[in-house]
Protein backbone atom coordinates (compact mmCIF):
# COMPACT_ATOMS: atom_id res chain seq x y z
CA UNK A 1 0.00 0.00 0.00
CA UNK A 2 1.39 3.52 -0.87
CA UNK A 3 1.64 6.08 1.86
CA UNK A 4 -0.62 9.20 1.56
CA UNK A 5 2.90 11.41 1.80
CA UNK A 6 3.57 9.63 -1.46
CA UNK A 7 1.06 10.83 -3.56
CA UNK A 8 1.53 13.16 -6.29
CA UNK A 9 -0.54 16.20 -6.22
CA UNK A 10 -1.41 19.53 -8.08
CA UNK A 11 -2.81 22.63 -6.89
CA UNK A 12 -5.27 24.56 -9.23
CA UNK A 13 -6.56 28.25 -8.49
CA UNK A 14 -10.01 29.06 -8.44
CA UNK A 15 -10.27 32.87 -9.29
CA UNK A 16 -13.82 35.14 -9.01
CA UNK A 17 -14.16 38.03 -11.57
CA UNK A 18 -13.94 40.27 -8.89
CA UNK A 19 -10.60 38.63 -8.43
CA UNK A 20 -10.78 36.53 -4.76
CA UNK A 21 -8.77 33.54 -5.67
CA UNK A 22 -8.94 29.64 -3.71
CA UNK A 23 -6.27 27.60 -4.44
CA UNK A 24 -7.51 23.35 -4.47
CA UNK A 25 -4.88 21.24 -4.11
CA UNK A 26 -5.81 17.20 -5.58
CA UNK A 27 -4.36 13.93 -6.25
CA UNK A 28 -2.96 13.66 -9.78
CA UNK A 29 -4.45 9.96 -9.53
CA UNK A 30 -8.16 10.81 -8.87
CA UNK A 31 -8.63 13.56 -11.08
CA UNK A 32 -6.71 11.41 -13.86
CA UNK A 33 -9.25 8.23 -12.98
CA UNK A 34 -12.10 10.75 -13.35
CA UNK A 35 -11.09 11.41 -16.79
CA UNK A 36 -13.51 10.55 -19.37
CA UNK A 37 -11.13 10.46 -22.41
CA UNK A 38 -7.67 11.91 -23.22
CA UNK A 39 -8.66 14.83 -24.81
CA UNK A 40 -10.18 15.95 -21.50
CA UNK A 41 -8.19 18.23 -19.66
CA UNK A 42 -7.49 18.52 -15.80
CA UNK A 43 -9.15 21.68 -15.46
CA UNK A 44 -12.08 20.46 -17.52
CA UNK A 45 -12.81 17.58 -14.95
CA UNK A 46 -12.87 19.59 -12.08
CA UNK A 47 -15.17 22.36 -13.89
CA UNK A 48 -17.75 18.88 -14.47
CA UNK A 49 -17.11 18.19 -10.41
CA UNK A 50 -17.38 21.80 -9.52
CA UNK A 51 -20.88 22.15 -11.77
CA UNK A 52 -21.98 18.47 -10.79
CA UNK A 53 -21.77 19.62 -6.90
CA UNK A 54 -23.24 23.03 -7.06
CA UNK A 55 -26.52 20.94 -8.76
CA UNK A 56 -27.07 18.31 -6.58
CA UNK A 57 -26.89 21.13 -3.65
CA UNK A 58 -29.03 23.22 -5.31
CA UNK A 59 -31.24 20.11 -5.10
CA UNK A 60 -30.96 19.39 -2.15
CA UNK A 61 -32.03 23.26 -1.40
CA UNK A 62 -34.96 22.91 -2.68
CA UNK A 63 -36.41 19.41 -2.64
CA UNK A 64 -35.45 18.37 0.13
CA UNK A 65 -34.58 21.27 2.79
CA UNK A 66 -37.44 21.99 5.65
CA UNK A 67 -40.15 24.25 4.61
CA UNK A 68 -40.76 25.57 1.68
CA UNK A 69 -37.55 27.03 -0.34
CA UNK A 70 -37.04 30.79 -0.85
CA UNK A 71 -38.72 31.89 -4.38
CA UNK A 72 -34.81 33.72 -5.17
CA UNK A 73 -33.06 29.75 -4.02
CA UNK A 74 -35.76 28.06 -6.65
CA UNK A 75 -34.57 30.35 -9.35
CA UNK A 76 -31.15 30.29 -8.50
CA UNK A 77 -31.46 26.58 -8.41
CA UNK A 78 -33.55 26.39 -11.80
CA UNK A 79 -30.66 28.56 -13.50
CA UNK A 80 -27.93 25.99 -11.89
CA UNK A 81 -30.27 23.25 -13.71
CA UNK A 82 -30.44 25.06 -16.77
CA UNK A 83 -26.65 25.78 -17.16
CA UNK A 84 -25.68 21.96 -16.25
CA UNK A 85 -27.24 20.90 -19.32
CA UNK A 86 -26.15 23.23 -21.31
CA UNK A 87 -22.38 21.82 -20.25
CA UNK A 88 -23.35 18.35 -20.13
CA UNK A 89 -25.96 18.02 -22.85
CA UNK A 90 -28.39 16.06 -20.55
CA UNK A 91 -30.37 16.85 -17.22
CA UNK A 92 -29.63 16.90 -13.84
CA UNK A 93 -32.34 14.04 -13.71
CA UNK A 94 -30.98 12.08 -16.43
CA UNK A 95 -27.55 11.65 -15.13
CA UNK A 96 -27.97 11.56 -11.68
CA UNK A 97 -31.43 8.97 -12.00
CA UNK A 98 -32.97 11.53 -9.76
CA UNK A 99 -35.62 13.71 -10.49
CA UNK A 100 -38.89 14.98 -8.83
Amino acid sequence: MTDADDVETKTYTIESPDGDAEELTVPVGIVEMLREDETETDTSVLGDLAMLSLAQQAHALVHHGHGEPDPRVEADEQKTMELFEERFGTTFGEMTGHSH
